[in-house]
C-alpha cells in the first residue's frame, strides 16, 4: 500500500500515436504541484410539471467534457523529452553522439498537430489505495521556465486534454536516477547566432513559450468530445533577465531596438567523452521592451529587461536536451 497522502502520489506520461488515444504511460516524472482535472458541462431539464418543485435528477445532461490543468516541476537530466516535444512540435529521435552514452534531442519550433499525450496520475486515498485518473489527448499550450540565484530550474506546463478515463490500470511507477539543473550551471549568452558569448551580472531568468490553439472543437457526432486543437495565432515567446547593472550590452540594444540572439542553457556533469548533461533554449531573435536602467537608492543597480522572442528569417528556435535518454 502507497502512503496515503500526496507522498503516494504519482504521475506517468506518454506521447500519443494519435489523437485521445490511450498509451501506457512509460516515463514518470517528479513533480511539485499539479492542477489536471475533468471539466464538464451539464444542462438541466427547465420543463415544468404539475405540482414539481424541484429539478428532476434524470432530466440532467452531461453535454460535454475536457481536461485543463498544469504540472509544476523541476527540470532534471532525464525523461523530458516528451514533455519538450509536445510544446516544441517537432518529431524527435535521439541522436547518439559517437559511441557513447550521450544522446542529443532537438526540439525545433513546429506545428504541435499531432502532438498529444496520455498523462496518468495516481491520487491517494488516506487509506493507502491510490485511484487512477488517466488523462487523454493532453495538448501543452503553454510552458514557463525560470531559474534564479541558489534555486534550479523550474516548469510549469499547462494542458489541454481530451477526456478523463478512470478505467485503466495505474501502472507501476518507476524513477531513474534523475538529478535537476541548476543555477551554478546556468549561463546565459547574447550576440551573433551561433557566435554567443556570456553575460555577466545575470541573476535569474525566465521564459514563456505559448501555443495558442482552437480549444472549442466542440461538434457533433463526437459525443460531448472536443476534435483536436488546431494552432490558431502565431507562437508568443516571452522573458525576463533580472541583472546587476555591469554593462551597458541590454541596456543598449533596448535603446536602438535592436537584435541579437540569446541562449540560456545549463550544462551538467560529464556523460562521456565531450559531451555533458545538458538543456539549452535557442532564441536566434529577441528584442527587449522594457528594462532602462533607474536608481533605487544606495544599492547597486539592478535592471530587469523583458523581451519578446522573434524570428530572424533563418535560424528556429529551438531547445536542445542531452541526457543518456534512448527514447523520447
Amino acid at each position: 500500500m502507497a502512503i496515503g497522502s500526496g507522498l503516494g502520489a504519482q504521475i506517468g506520461y506518454s506521447p500519443e500515436s494519435s489523437y485521445g488515444t490511450f498509451v501506457a504511460p512509460a516515463k514518470f516524472i517528479e513533480f511539485t504541484k499539479e492542477s489536471l482535472a475533468l471539466k464538464k458541462t451539464t444542462a438541466q431539464s427547465a420543463g415544468i410539471a404539475a405540482g414539481r418543485l424541484l429539478a428532476l435528477s434524470s432530466r440532467r445532461v452531461l453535454t460535454r467534457q475536457e481536461v485543463q490543468g498544469s504540472i509544476d516541476l523541476e527540470i532534471v537530466n532525464k525523461s523530458m523529452g516528451g514533455l519538450l516535444q509536445a510544446l516544441m512540435g517537432t518529431t524527435v529521435t535521439p541522436v547518439q553522439q559517437v559511441a557513447t552514452a550521450a544522446y542529443l534531442q532537438t526540439h525545433t519550433l513546429a506545428d504541435t498537430f499531432g502532438k498529444s499525450l496520455t498523462i496518468q496520475k495516481g491520487i491517494p486515498l488516506t487509506t493507502g489505495t491510490v485511484t487512477d485518473k488517466t488523462f487523454l489527448g493532453c495538448k501543452v499550450t503553454s510552458a514557463e521556465f525560470a531559474c534564479e540565484v541558489g534555486g534550479m530550474l523550474t516548469g510549469t506546463f499547462d494542458f489541454d486534454g481530451k477526456s478523463c478515463d478512470e478505467a485503466q490500470t495505474l501502472a507501476t511507477a518507476s524513477y531513474p536516477a534523475m538529478s535537476p539543473f541548476h543555477f551554478a550551471q546556468m549561463a546565459v549568452k547574447t550576440g551573433t547566432y551561433s557566435s554567443e558569448t556570456a553575460r555577466d551580472g545575470v541573476r535569474k531568468m525566465s521564459l514563456k513559450i505559448e501555443r495558442p490553439q482552437a480549444t472549442e472543437r466542440f461538434y457533433a457526432g463526437q459525443a460531448g468530445l472536443k476534435k483536436e486543437p488546431i494552432s490558431n495565432d502565431q507562437v508568443k515567446i516571452t522573458g525576463t533577465l533580472e541583472t546587476d547593472y555591469i554593462d551597458t550590452t541590454l541596456d543598449d540594444l533596448h535603446t536602438s531596438d535592436g537584435a541579437t540572439s540569446l541562449v540560456w542553457e545549463f550544462i551538467g556533469p560529464l556523460i562521456a567523452s565531450t559531451y555533458f548533461e545538458t538543456i539549452r533554449f535557442v532564441l536566434p531573435a529577441v528584442r527587449f521592451d522594457e528594462g532602462p536602467p533607474v536608481i533605487d537608492g544606495f544599492d547597486v543597480v539592478k535592471p530587469s529587461f523583458n523581451f519578446v522572442g522573434l524570428y530572424d528569417g533563418t535560424n528556429p528556435v529551438k531547445i536542445e536536451y542531452m541526457s543518456t535518454d534512448i527514447t523520447v
